[in-house]
């Protein structure tokens, strides 16, 4: 419990915000790694010494390689709450991305459409206005280091891999995503995205709730990280 417990930004009787590690997957999927659900359910047994199904609802996902700050819910009521939140946009997501090329302008805002391969597990930007989905996202470059650069993201959508694909097609692709252009992968498999800041009012208590999710364990976010952007 207390290595899990690191992770935790806030819990009360209704939420939990998690600060997701690089390589967590959110949900169970086909490679049957532990979860975070399932990491939530074992801390929740355990801290309040429960029995039998422990409840966690899942209010959004960030992809397996991305970190940062994520909130779930630890009743229906919330969950219900919540989800109506995400679906009216109430939700606020700042992300902060590094990648190897500058944007064309300090900043900017992106609208695509996109559709996703299913098989290939990847989004493409499409001409197609009506079979696509709509991507909108405003960006802003906060920071440089020697090779990199800094983008502060707000996600004005929530569309597959979307961040992804919309700064790929700019020409700056996230580093160590192979799947959308750079050129090689991080040593641990993450890509440099990590959800920074969630805002959103509380389902229960209806207080105006803000989390910043520190950056991963690594020398070029520490960078960024301690040059207070």
């Amino acid at each position: 419990m207390s290595n899990f417990s690191k992770q935790i930004l806030f819990e009360d009787n209704h939420i939990l915000v998690i600060n997701k590690y690089p390589g967590q997957i959110v949900h169970g999927d086909k490679t049957n790694d532990i979860s975070l659900v399932d990491k939530i359910k074992d801390y929740l047994r355990e801290k309040y010494n429960k029995q039998g199904n422990i409840y966690c609802g899942v209010v959004h996902r960030l992809d397996r390689p991305v970190s940062g700050a994520l909130v779930f819910a630890k009743t229906e009521k919330a969950l219900v709450r919540l989800n109506k939140m995400v679906s009216n946009r109430e939700i606020h997501k700042t992300y902060w991305a590094i990648t190897k090329n500058p944007p064309p302008k300090e900043k900017g805002n992106l609208v695509n459409y996109l559709k996703k391969n299913e098989e290939k597990n990847k989004s493409y930007i499409t001409k197609d206005v009506n079979n696509g989905l709509k991507a909108e996202l405003n960006y802003t470059l906060i920071g440089k280091s020697d090779k990199y650069f800094l983008l502060s993201i707000e996600l004005l959508s929530g569309r597959h891999h979307q961040i992804r694909v919309q700064l790929s097609a700019i020409g700056c692709p996230i580093k160590g995503d192979l799947k959308y252009g750079f050129d090689r992968s991080n040593p641990d498999g993450s890509i440099s995205l990590h959800s920074r800041l969630l805002s959103f009012v509380h389902p229960v208590k209806k207080e105006i709730m803000s989390f910043t999710a520190p950056t991963p364990e690594d020398k070029l976010w520490e960078y960024f990280e301690n040059h207070n952007f």
